[in-house]
């Protein structure tokens, strides 16, 4: 897979780094539309950069480019709650970096309900990911017990 986003040296945390510049974000986010086929946002740069991004505990910069990708998505599809569980993924797996284990739980829980939703339809794949490949990215995430 091709590098989509030159990533910053750490991943951003809230509080803790130095926010980078969104602007590194727009080039990937560019000619998203809602005219767009789910098929053909699987393969933008924004939802591909978003899957590096997370790949490597960039979490909230995951969070950025799916966000764009989100907002384009046809309302209540599957594609959509699929986007929104990796979302509330990355942001699990931000708060959880940051020592917000409360928060980490209760989005890990958010995001758990979302992607439950996206595959409810009997769908094998969504956005060329399959269930397997949802399940490794939620392996990715640690959030800690209780």
């Amino acid at each position: 897979m091709t590098r989509l986003l030159a990533l910053p040296p750490r991943p951003y945390l809230p509080g803790q780094t130095e926010r980078p510049d969104e602007a590194i974000f727009e080039p990937l986010k560019e000619g998203l539309s809602p005219d767009m086929a789910p098929e053909a946002l699987a393969q933008s740069a924004a939802f591909v950069g978003g899957q590096q991004a997370f790949a490597q505990g960039y979490f909230w910069e995951a969070h950025e480019l799916w966000e764009a990708v989100w907002m384009v998505l046809p309302p209540a599809s599957a594609e959509r709650h699929l986007l929104r569980g990796l979302i509330q993924l990355a942001n699990g797996g931000l708060k959880a970096r940051m020592g917000r284990e409360n928060a980490a739980r209760r989005i890990a829980a958010l995001a758990e309900a979302a992607l439950r939703e996206a595959f409810l339809q009997g769908q094998d794949r969504l956005m060329e990911l399959d269930r397997a490949a949802v399940e490794e990215m939620r392996n990715h995430v640690r959030i800690p017990a209780r």
